[in-house]
């Protein structure tokens, strides 16, 4: 057997009646497609329903799927305690997607749980659910800080897993949209919040998953969304697959965004295969970008390349321009992958004899040196963006007023500490938010006095 079915579905306890106390009445909407989402399950029968939750146990770098024979939940923290759960886990799928991880060297797995008790992304579906159908077990599963890509390749290790056992399952991908769709929302309004209600809307619908890795890390962070990463991974479990879907609902009314669809796949499609197509087209950018780069990126990326790929440093080559051997300064190497920041290390003032050996020094640690990161690999090399900051000197300053988010990067410090933020960077729109980052980076408290400093730098890309 497979997937027979998919649905995305919002979580909001207020659409349960004895949480919502007559509250739920303004989405009455939204409740309508849920009848219809259990209706439809409970004529399917799963053995197994699969639900990917953005509130179960997340890590920045790891997929965890719940552990264990049964886990229980209840809305007590909603102020519903009579509103309980008891559910038995499919413990041999979860066994057989935790091996065919491992044998990809992929991070999931069941180690780390924080917290066995069901969280309100899973007991929201399951509550309209089990009014129609209890006749199942259930894979839990959580979200990670990962890129995208890595979402939807968990995707489709679970649809190889659920085709080893044979189950007859169907998954569940839990998720508000935007929660900033109404000034009067709980958590205000933002233009990106419609915007992003309207796109992912319109790619559910269409069932046009490749757009899904269109959305990036700022834009939906503005858009405060909370189910994107789920619906990367039902998409993933849908690989290769003609998708038959329909849209029930979509409302904004309490300023959050509640989507449901349902999505039937069909036939083999090796046109539908969406990582593969993404992963490729990344490979011909990251190819475009190494050979168009100027002198500084090239000798980063081979840096790289040779220590990651064949275990050797390079020397400076023979012939690499006289103002990178002659020139002094600090340098920062910036790596990214599937537009998420990789490894970032560098040097405020020169450490080495000249740029070219203060840019291979660099590139080395922020390929394998970054405390924020796990090594990168040899496989990781054919999607890596990378860019070379060379720094001005840097100058005192004694107002923020003196510095432009745009044009200048800062350092925070006090007689013992010191952080550095670079200027005009992807989410860090104004002054004080450059100097908040830089100076938690220094591990500077808010009350804490400190003193900045401003530099410029020629950015390399």
């Amino acid at each position: 057997m497979a997937i027979i079915r998919a649905f995305t579905v919002p979580h909001p306890p207020l659409i349960v009646p004895d949480v919502g106390r007559g509250g739920e009445k303004q989405v009455i909407r939204t409740i309508e497609s849920y009848e219809k989402v259990a209706d439809e399950i409970a004529s399917l029968k799963p053995e197994t329903i699969i639900i990917t939750s953005p509130h179960a146990t997340m890590y920045s770098d790891y997929f965890h799927i719940s552990p264990g024979r049964r886990a229980e939940g209840s809305f007590a923290s909603f102020r519903a305690p009579g509103v309980t759960f008891s559910e038995e886990y499919d413990s041999e799928l979860v066994s057989v997607i935790e091996r065919l991880a491992e044998k990809e060297s992929f991070p999931a797995g069941t180690a780390g749980e924080r917290d066995s008790d069901l969280d309100h992304g899973t007991m929201v579906p399951l509550y309209f659910i089990e009014k129609k159908y209890k006749d199942f077990k259930l894979v839990r599963i959580g979200l990670s800080g990962l890129p995208l890509t890595d979402h939807y390749r968990f995707g489709t290790i679970i649809k190889e897993a659920v085709r080893e056992t044979d189950r007859k399952a169907v998954f569940v991908a839990s998720g508000d949209l935007s929660h900033k769709l109404q000034e009067y929302g709980p958590y205000g309004f933002s233009p990106e919040g419609p915007e992003y209600d309207s796109r992912v809307m319109k790619v559910l619908s269409s069932a046009d998953f490749g757009e899904l890795f269109d959305f990036s890390d700022d834009f939906c962070n503005k858009a405060a969304e909370c189910g994107h990463r789920s619906f990367v991974i039902m998409a993933g479990a849908l690989d290769g697959l003609n998708v038959r879907s329909v849209a029930l609902s979509h409302e904004d009314v309490t300023g959050v965004g509640y989507g449901i669809c349902i999505l039937e796949p069909g036939d083999d499609n090796a046109g539908r295969r969406f990582l593969d197509k993404r992963l490729g087209k990344i490979r011909s950018e990251v190819e475009k970008k190494v050979s168009d780069c100027d002198e500084y990126v090239k000798l980063a990326y081979d840096t790289i390349n040779a220590f990651i790929g064949e275990g050797k440093r390079i020397d400076i080559p023979a012939d690499i321009p006289d103002r990178m051997l002659n020139d002094k300064a600090g340098a920062f190497v910036s790596i990214h992958e599937h537009g998420m920041l990789r490894g970032c290390i560098g040097t405020i003032l020169p450490v080495t004899g000249c740029v070219a050996s203060e840019i291979i020094s660099n590139a080395i640690s922020a390929s394998t040196r970054d405390p924020r990161f796990s090594p990168i690999k040899k496989d990781e090399l054919p999607y890596l963006e990378i860019s070379v900051d060379v720094l001005g000197t840097p100058e005192d300053i004694d107002s923020e007023d003196e510095l432009d988010v745009k044009r200048y990067g800062v350092i925070v410090y006090t007689n013992s500490k010191r952080g550095l933020l670079l200027p005009d960077l992807e989410g860090v729109d104004t002054v004080s938010e450059q100097i908040d980052i830089a100076r938690r980076k220094a591990g500077i408290g808010p009350n804490e006095p400190y003193r900045l400093q401003r530099f410029e730098v020629i950015r390399h890309v």
